[in-house]
């Protein structure tokens, strides 16, 4: 079984780029984030065409905006962190029948951020402590369990192209870190780093400064997987393919394989 993550940074501009990956690359559930689009706008027709009958979709637009999209049933859609107020359209959650039962999947398009003591970092340290407590409990309910998106971190000083320049910027700060390995605490594991991977391993480049031809990159794109889940994990891979083509998503897509 194969899941992938995917940024398409607007899916009314990246529609082509996700039908011709998905073409080229039919994996059993592709999650998608920042939509960019309500949810009448979402294209169904071509995504159904495509393969993929059954689509939970949680859209906004402008700058959000999250969908699970999936060859077999989804079941126990949810939307959003239980319990925490956000006017902003960032998780949708589904069980799907995996290798060994019912997988829940958590998609999630985390929250950017700005610069340490702005609003929006504020928000984001609470929209993080929040997502740690839901997270929590849906490992209480589904053991097998895929929490995955754009989590808008680079975990490690490897994760990043200049982790000395960047340090203490958003994305590298100390406080998000600290979420993340909260994260990993509640007993998930970065997938990635599971396999033996190349140096400079990105899965996002800014479209600034010949940011991709350089590869001044960030990996913050992330598979997590509950403990129970672990063992099943035979590959964790980032696709740079769709990043060379014309007018791509800044994001590329991360595919890990269940078996």
């Amino acid at each position: 079984m194969k899941i992938t993550t995917w940024n398409v940074n607007s899916l009314t501009a990246r529609l082509q780029h996700v039908l011709d990956w998905l073409a080229a690359n039919p994996v059993d559930v592709l999650c998608l984030q920042e939509l960019k689009l309500t949810d009448d706008k979402f294209p169904l027709e071509a995504i159904r065409a495509a393969g993929y009958p059954h689509c939970a979709v949680f859209g906004q637009k402008t700058y959000n905006g999250v969908a699970v999209l999936s060859r077999t049933e989804l079941r126990d859609v949810a939307r959003n962190i239980a319990g925490f107020e956000d006017e902003h359209s960032r998780v949708i959650s589904a069980t799907v029948d995996g290798p060994s039962g019912a997988l829940r999947v958590v998609n999630g398009y985390f929250v950017n951020g700005q610069a340490p003591g702005t609003d929006k970092f504020a928000y984001k340290m609470n929209w993080l402590g929040a997502l740690n407590q839901y997270v929590c409990g849906e490992l209480q309910q589904h053991p097998h369990l895929v929490l995955l998106g754009d989590f808008n971190i680079a975990p490690e000083d490897r994760d990043s192209f200049d982790p000395d320049g960047l340090r203490d910027t958003i994305h590298h700060t100390r406080e998000e870190r600290e979420h993340f390995q909260k994260l990993l605490g509640l007993g998930l594991c970065d997938s990635f780093r599971l396999f033996e991977q190349p140096d400079r391993s990105y899965s996002w480049w800014d479209y600034r400064m010949l940011g991709y031809q350089k590869n001044r990159g960030l990996r913050i794109d992330h598979v997590l997987v509950s403990e129970a889940l672990k063992p099943q994990v035979r590959a964790c891979t980032i696709d740079r393919t769709p990043r060379k083509w014309k007018q791509p998503s800044d994001h590329a897509p991360v595919t890990i394989e269940l078996g």
